[in-house]
């Protein structure tokens, strides 16, 4: 069974940062492309950031881009969100999720879907 948990969301005033966590479970890294997707109060679900370490690459949404980094630890067994500069529109349900790696360049826009999403974790900026 293929679970992803997240961890790391929490409260946190305009400006500052937070780093989410990601630990999946039941799949290997370099099959998949890793991503996070992020839900903001009465708005769809959006693709911010991916990873695809069999193709070392990685994905951004514009709403992001310079602002979050993703990345995984040596071991390949965490990937990590880490968000600087964070405004209240950064507000919202972060998912971690995988889809397999030859999907990889649709892993934020979701044109096939993703295949797997753990439950989420909030994240709230304050003014």
């Amino acid at each position: 069974e293929v679970m992803l948990v997240e961890s790391g969301g929490g409260s946190v005033q305009a400006g500052g940062s937070l780093r989410l966590s990601c630990t999946p479970s039941g799949l290997f890294f370099d099959d998949n492309a890793i991503g996070w997707w992020r839900q903001a109060p009465g708005k769809d679900r959006e693709g911010i950031a991916c990873i695809s370490t069999a193709e070392g690459l990685t994905f951004y949404a514009d709403s992001v881009k310079g602002r979050f980094t993703i990345s995984t630890d040596a071991n390949k067994s965490t990937v990590f969100l880490q968000m600087n500069a964070l405004t209240t529109e950064d507000t919202g349900v972060y998912y971690c999720a995988a889809i397999e790696a030859d999907y990889s360049d649709t892993c934020i826009d979701g044109t096939y879907g993703m295949t797997y999403w753990g439950k989420g974790t909030q994240v709230t900026v304050s003014s």
